[in-house]
């Protein structure tokens, strides 16, 4: 049985910024709807985004990224996320943090870092720097990482039964490392990262998603 939510405490001056990572398949969406939820029946006001996308820009982006047909460089699409990443902190993430709301976001940097770092075999450390300059060095208050083999990430996506995007339709090779750049990410900053076993019943997440969320806003 899962335990009771944890109540958030009253709204401060700042807002709350929120990542959920992990790799296709995890449960990245599930979780973020679980967390929307639970903190607007709270009455905080909660602005939901994605990357990339989240502005109309952002939408071009992610069609040429994830569903253009034919191959992208890989530093062209490093460059793209990037960019797309720039606009979105400045013109949606930035704005609603300084109204005090908090952000609930589907990817952001370590995504970057993950695919087209390691994924890619591109340097990660290049890639992390790239997206903090195109951001002026904004990071979240918590990343969440759903931790999942890249196998039984793939079980889950075929039962979807629905076309994979360019990321989701790489080869495991490609998986297996993004998964141990997630890790290593998580293992380099664990007070910004949340990591949790994306096998565990949904609620059992959302749990613990809620704990940690509702001590960041005590």
């Amino acid at each position: 049985m899962s335990s009771p939510a944890p109540q958030p405490a009253p709204a401060s001056p700042g807002g709350l910024w929120i990542t959920f990572e992990g790799g296709d398949g995890s449960g990245k969406t599930t979780q973020a709807t679980r967390l929307e939820e639970w903190l607007s029946g709270e009455g905080r006001t909660v602005v939901r985004t994605r990357e990339p996308g989240g502005t109309a820009v952002g939408n071009l982006v992610r069609d040429i990224v994830l569903h253009h047909r034919g191959d992208i460089a890989p530093r062209a699409e490093a460059l793209l996320y990037a960019a797309d990443r720039a606009h979105h902190v400045a013109t949606l993430v930035q704005p609603a943090l300084a109204r005090g709301e908090v952000v609930i976001q589907d990817r952001y940097l370590d995504s970057s870092v993950a695919y087209q770092g390691a994924g890619r075999v591109l340097d990660p450390g290049q890639i992390r720097d790239l997206s903090l300059w195109a951001t002026g060095g904004a990071l979240p208050d918590l990343t969440v990482l759903l931790d999942l083999d890249p196998a039984a990430a793939r079980h889950r996506l075929d039962a979807d039964d629905k076309p994979f995007d360019r990321l989701e339709a790489e080869q495991a090779d490609f998986h297996t490392r993004v998964r141990e750049a997630y890790l290593e990410l998580a293992h380099a900053e664990p007070d910004r990262f949340l990591v949790l076993d994306a096998t565990r019943p949904v609620e059992e997440l959302a749990d613990s998603v809620r704990t940690r969320v509702a001590a960041l806003l005590s």
